[in-house]
């Protein structure tokens, strides 16, 4: 059973958790991972590349020639595929590239890239993290007290918008409520940084 150590935002040691060792302590999982993060990436192309067919090309409802006797191939539609202009043949039309995964399955992805973190010491633990005013300076200073990378994520149980304005600015960071946070986001991170609201929340969901 990992155990890790919780931190209040100024940094100090507050005291230890056990975490849960179904959900924070197993082997990864690499095909898993590999699957749903997959999938979630293709989930997030928008699939709205289309071109027209000869039907909806602009023109082409004159016969170029007549049919016989002018020497030339027999021709139809100057918005035929052959013809400059014309429509185009199996172009790619709006679809969705969303990917099936089973729930259990995107539950075994979850636990097992919350364990890669922990395995890897990326997993920070803080009872609650809060600023009075939505200013960046005071987000800095919070990361700065616990040593976090310019890569971190942080999970809390409900966002609040001053800590949300607060991350803004930071492109290397992010804050999420921990029920919207995708296995991608969590691999994408170096470090992840979970509130005592955040780790009771996967402790009921994933438990």
């Amino acid at each position: 059973m990992p155990t890790l150590n919780l931190f209040n935002q100024a940094g100090e040691k507050i005291s230890e958790v056990a975490l849960n060792d179904a959900i924070f302590g197993i082997t990864p999982n690499q095909q898993v991972l590999y699957d749903v993060v997959n999938a979630q990436r293709a989930a997030l192309r928008q699939g709205t590349a289309k071109t027209k067919t000869r039907a909806e090309v602009r023109g082409g409802g004159k016969k170029p020639w007549r049919q016989k006797g002018t020497g030339r191939a027999r021709q139809g539609s100057i918005r035929s595929p052959q013809w400059r202009g014309g429509g185009i043949v199996f172009g790619p039309i709006p679809r969705s590239y969303a990917v099936k995964v089973n729930q259990k399955v995107k539950q075994l992805a979850l636990k097992s890239a919350l364990s890669y973190h922990v395995l890897a010491e990326n997993l920070v633990l803080v009872d609650n993290i809060t600023v009075a005013e939505p200013k960046t300076k005071l987000f800095i200073e919070i990361m700065n007290n616990l040593n976090l990378d310019d890569r971190s994520i942080v999970l809390v149980d409900s966002v609040d918008k001053n800590l949300l304005l607060a991350s803004n600015n930071l492109p290397g960071s992010v804050v999420r409520e921990v029920s919207q946070v995708s296995v991608y986001e969590l691999l994408k991170f170096k470090q992840v940084v979970l509130t005592q609201g955040a780790v009771k929340y996967y402790e009921e969901v994933l438990g």
